[in-house]
């Protein structure tokens, strides 16, 4: 093996065994999610808190007025429920938003409309800026995407009897799963998310996060651990471990459903999934080490830095593909590659058996999506590698919002909340000129396998970029 060979294969496997290591990690989380959760206790009738209902919104034109409806069919005593409108609109969504409240104020609601001409803070600002006014003692939050059902707070807020719970999360629905093959692929992991990652933290007692909407804190907590904060893009899992350092515990109400409307084209599902990638990152590097020297059992503090890095596959992803695509060219590698491959193959049948078993719907159309679901994450390498370098370095990127059309089963999204361009269409389409060119040496070699594997991956990425410029242009 020539020394280039050596170089090439060595990182491809200590790549790929970085993935069986992250594999195995959630495999443990498998096993923990088939434990029993405590079910949440309704809420006491004589003892039922004021509750404050934030909806951030910037420019939302086609789901503002449906947000703020959900908000105000809430089963709730009007007395002891309170709704922000918390809007840092640049465009016609503050009018509209001024209209829809003034007409639910004139139905009774305690509804109000609180408009910011900066956006400092992005929406962490816009949160804080609520907290600072807001009469509840809980503060329920929802995205302007989402439509909680009216029982969500009469599920939730009985956790709450319990004085060292600060926040409840519940589990995201879908308005438009079956809109296309895009949704029904975020749908799938999403419920893997909810299902594994979520359930199987909340099981084995670890810090579980926040997901940004869906869920209910305490102001207490929110305040107790410094209130929120903008310096990560996933303002939502920074508190979550500020307040879980603080002392506060977490419910997780795994039963309760808030559904949601999915991103409609590739644009938007990248620009979402990098500020959720690079976010992460920066939570890594502003609460691992606090983590890591928490009074918290081993295995929590361990688990802590597993979920703070788990977007860190992506990396390793793209590391593979690239390095893999010339060992395929090159030929054999060393006697033990076989033994990493074992084991990669695995921890990503495993991974991919959990996707199929949460999922909802039936499991042979769920089993058929896998594929496609691979082929998915492949594509989306290049962009979330850049997150988390930048997440890494510290680069500080603006927040963007995912854009809603709120068009339930419609795929085009209205053009002036087209997503911007992750930056890396050239870089993925350049990857798929590569690994193309890898897959055809390999073929000539009579590696046929490896070489159809290539070609499944490389038409992921290749699909992801030209969706990404039809999205985009």
């Amino acid at each position: 093996m020539t020394a280039l060979a050596a170089i090439v294969w060595g990182l491809y496997l200590a790549a790929l065994g970085g993935l069986a290591l992250f594999a195995l990690h959630r495999l443990s989380l498998v096993a923990r999610a088939a434990r029993a959760l405590a079910p949440i206790a309704p809420c006491d009738p004589a003892a039922l808190p004021v509750i404050t209902v934030q909806l951030p919104i910037f420019n939302e034109q086609a789901v503002a007025a449906r947000v703020i409806a959900a908000a105000c069919a809430l089963d709730w005593p009007r007395d002891r429920l309170e709704i922000q409108v918390l809007d840092d609109s640049t465009d016609d969504t503050r009018a509209r938003c001024a209209a829809e409240v003034a007409a639910w104020r004139a139905r009774g609601v305690d509804i109000v409309h609180l408009h910011r001409t900066d956006r400092v803070g992005w929406k962490a600002g816009a949160l804080d800026a609520g907290r600072a006014v807001a009469r509840g003692t809980l503060h329920a939050v929802f995205d302007a995407d989402f439509v909680p059902p009216p029982g969500f707070l009469r599920a939730t807020a009985g956790a709450f009897a319990d004085p060292r719970v600060g926040m409840v999360q519940a589990r995201w629905g879908h308005l438009n799963a079956d809109a296309s093959l895009l949704t029904r692929l975020q749908a799938m992991l999403l419920d893997g998310h909810f299902a594994v990652e979520q359930r199987g933290r909340a099981g084995a007692g670890a810090c579980f996060n926040f997901n940004g909407t869906a869920g209910v804190w305490r102001a207490e907590a929110v305040a107790d651990a410094g209130g929120w904060h903008a310096d990560t893009l996933t303002e939502d899992l920074d508190l979550s471990y500020r307040a879980a350092l603080a002392g506060w515990r977490f419910a997780y109400a795994a039963d309760v459903r808030a559904p949601a409307e999915l991103p409609a084209d590739v644009a938007a599902f990248k620009a979402q999934q990098f500020r959720w990638a690079k976010g992460s990152i920066e939570c890594a590097r502003k609460l691992a080490a606090p983590a890591v020297r928490a009074r918290w059992p081993w295995r929590h503090r361990l688990e802590a830095l597993f979920h703070l890095s788990h977007n860190l596959p992506y990396l390793l992803t793209l590391i593979v593909l690239i390095t893999g695509g010339a060992a395929i060219a090159l030929g054999d590698g060393p006697a033990w590659a076989p033994i990493v491959h074992a084991t990669s193959a695995v921890g990503t049948l495993a991974v991919l058996a959990a996707f199929v078993v949460t999922a909802d719907g039936p499991r042979a159309a769920t089993l058929v999506r896998v594929p496609a679901l691979i082929a998915l994450t492949a594509g989306l390498a290049v962009s979330q590698s850049r997150a988390i370098v930048l997440g890494a370095v510290g680069r500080v990127t603006p927040f963007e919002r995912t854009p809603k059309d709120g068009g339930i089963g419609q795929t085009r999204v209205p053009r002036r909340y087209r997503a911007a361009s992750t930056g890396v269409v050239t870089a993925e389409l350049t990857l798929t000129l590569y690994l193309t060119l890898c897959a055809g040496l390999a073929f000539a070699r009579g590696a046929i396998t490896p070489a159809l594997i290539c070609v499944w991956l490389t038409a992921g990425i290749g699909a992801v970029a030209i969706a990404t410029l039809r999205a985009t242009r």
